[in-house]
């Protein structure tokens, strides 16, 4: 779920850290850049839209990348929809799943909005006024906890940078071992020791991308609906749209359909407490801890389905919702005008009407983007690793999926949605 902020064309994007160096044993097969591929499409092709091919193709092969999905909608219509593949042993359908990483926060987000629109919610209530913030024996709450509230989680104002004391969702071992408690860690787990640590800064001063923010937020969603996490988004913001596909991600084991992840790199497993070595996407991180921050596994299609909610006013969302999503917060507007709006990167469009809005995603063996224009045009590129022996920027996906876009001349009429919904 890392997010390291670079101006790339249009959009600033987050890409992924790197990881501890090691090799892996089992689970997956690590692939150098420079080995023997087939490349292998599924889904429709659209020869007006063959310059997207063309640049999955170019991104993929050049790491490589086994697996990788694209969809692209226009003026609503899903347009095209591809799966990718540089490996004969992997078939990647328009519909397979991959783990969409802190995609997940644009979802969280949601649910927070919709209890707000529901009366259940107010964003400007304070986290500990919601649930129990309680340090360990022999600690003390920072005081300035009071004035956490649900906006400034959104919004990355918590108080908290990991630049600066390291990301919590990250230290498993050594919260297991100040605490006293087993790994695979639980959420309260997290909370308990976060509470017992100073603030990184005055909250609202100051905007610093927090993982941990959104964990809270997944356990606010919690407490106030009387369901669970997985249960609430799917419930009231997934089944409305048909998107039926979507689910929690599992730590090794995989869901049908789901695609194998791939890294260079290894590292001790924060699932148990024997302290073997795995393949970093097999253990090196917990899914359940990062449910809210970045949990959910989906296909491109439901992606840019749950973008085109944030179109226009509907069933789900009033226009005052909506509004929320795209909201300033009391500082950290970038110098060219991008900010971090509620579960969204935010871009105006200078000189025109309306916005971009994006958001990344990173971890081992997962990097992800979906992107929102101006235009009506929206799009998600979803792939099965993250890193490479290449050293080459996966953010670079970004700008190459805007030189497809950009060199379409004629937008096709169908629509693809019913074929997958």
């Amino acid at each position: 779920m890392e997010l390291n902020r670079r101006t790339l064309g249009k959009l600033a994007v987050a890409t992924g850290a790197t990881a501890a160096a090691g090799t892996g044993v089992g689970y997956t097969v690590s692939r150098s850049a420079d080995a023997a591929t087939t490349w292998k499409t599924t889904g429709t092709a659209v020869a007006a839209l063959a310059g997207f091919d063309n640049q999955m193709k170019a991104f993929m092969q050049a790491r490589g990348v086994t697996g990788g999905q694209l969809a692209v909608t226009y003026k609503g219509r899903l347009v095209l929809a591809r799966g990718y593949s540089t490996s004969t042993a992997l078939d990647v359908q328009p519909t397979s799943l991959f783990r969409i990483a802190s995609l997940t926060k644009s979802f969280t987000a949601a649910a927070i909005v919709k209890l707000v629109q529901d009366g259940k919610l107010d964003l400007a209530t304070p986290v500990v006024n919601l649930l129990d913030i309680k340090p360990a024996t022999g600690l003390t709450r920072d005081s300035r906890w009071s004035t956490i509230t649900l906006w400034k989680l959104l919004q990355h104002l918590g108080g908290w940078d990991r630049d600066v004391s390291g990301d919590p969702t990250s230290k498993d071992a050594t919260i297991s071992r100040t605490l006293g408690v087993p790994m695979e860690l639980q959420h309260a787990d997290v909370i308990k020791y976060m509470a017992g640590q100073k603030l990184d800064f005055t909250p609202g001063t100051k905007v610093a991308y927090s993982n941990f923010g959104y964990l809270l937020a997944g356990r606010v969603i919690e407490k106030v609906s009387g369901l669970s996490y997985e249960n609430y988004v799917q419930q009231k913001l997934l089944t409305p749209l048909g998107i039926k596909r979507m689910a929690q991600g599992w730590s090794v084991a995989k869901h049908t359909g789901e695609v194998p992840y791939e890294s260079q790199y290894s590292g001790p497993t924060v699932l148990d407490m024997t302290g073997k070595t795995v393949p970093s996407p097999y253990g090196t991180f917990s899914l359940r801890i990062h449910d809210a921050n970045g949990g959910w596994i989906a296909s491109a299609p439901d992606l840019v389905r749950w973008a085109k909610l944030f179109d226009a006013p509907g069933s789900i969302f009033n226009s005052t919702s909506l509004s929320r999503f795209w909201s300033k917060p009391s500082t950290g507007v970038n110098p060219d005008g991008w900010y971090y709006g509620l579960g969204w990167q935010v871009r105006p469009v200078t000189g025109g009407t309306g916005r971009n809005t994006w958001h990344t995603g990173s971890l081992p063996g997962t990097s992800t983007i979906i992107v929102r224009t101006n235009t009506g045009l929206s799009w998600a590129a979803l792939f099965n690793r993250r890193d490479d022996p290449s050293g080459k920027s996966y953010g670079d996906i970004d700008a190459a999926l805007w030189t497809a876009a950009n060199g379409v001349r004629t937008w096709p009429t169908t629509d693809l949605f019913p074929k997958y919904f």
